[in-house]
């Protein structure tokens, strides 16, 4: 029997049944992409554990192409992530991802960076004179002040260390946060100093 057929009030009654069926199926595929993400932030959290352990690189789940690097926080916003070796487009959609280090004359700088709309959501709320807190495999946990944020051009800047001054820590998202569009030219970079 067509839809089309039925009485005019069993009609209304079968597409209200046909929106609501609809309205559950999109809510839970949203509720099934949020119980992903915290499942993969405990599974993250037993990955870094191990790794920190035996000093060896452990994938959080046996087909990922990616594992814990680091871990960074930043204490007075709450905030604190797992950053992932590398920065795939499949490894930052379950965190921060550690892009390059640079050992150079200016000291040592690590550039971590991670999606605007999710995990580097917290930087539009850092200030200079905040601190974050920096825990790699490799020694001690590094305490950084953030001394400056700005917005630049990818086009016409690339991202380099500073010439001189102590190790660093640069935070890089795209900009602007709100922005629909993605892969845009700007990028928000957050810069840092180790603290002595």
């Amino acid at each position: 029997m067509c839809l089309m057929t039925l009485p005019s009030r069993r009609r209304r009654r079968v597409l209200l049944w046909l929106v609501l069926l609809l309205a559950a199926w999109q809510l839970a595929g949203a509720g099934w992409i949020h119980a992903k993400a915290m499942l993969a932030q405990h599974l993250l959290a037993r990955a870094w554990e191990d790794t920190r352990e035996d000093g060896r690189p452990h994938k959080p789940w046996p087909w990922a192409d990616t594992w814990p690097a680091a871990r960074l926080e930043a204490p007075a916003l709450g905030a604190d992530y797992h950053v992932l070796a590398g920065t795939t487009g499949q490894a930052l959609a379950f965190g921060p991802g550690l892009h390059e280090v640079f050992n150079g004359s200016a000291g040592r700088w690590t550039v971590i960076a991670g999606h605007r709309d999710t995990h580097f959501r917290f930087l539009q709320a850092l200030q200079p004179g905040m601190t974050l807190r920096l825990e790699e495999l490799a020694g001690p946990v590094r305490h950084f002040r953030v001394v400056s944020v700005r917005v630049v051009d990818s086009r016409v800047e690339t991202l380099q260390p500073p010439a001189s001054g102590a190790d660093g820590l640069l935070l890089v998202t795209c900009y602007p946060f709100d922005s629909w569009q993605p892969n845009g030219p700007l990028r928000y970079v957050v810069e840092a100093r180790l603290v002595q």
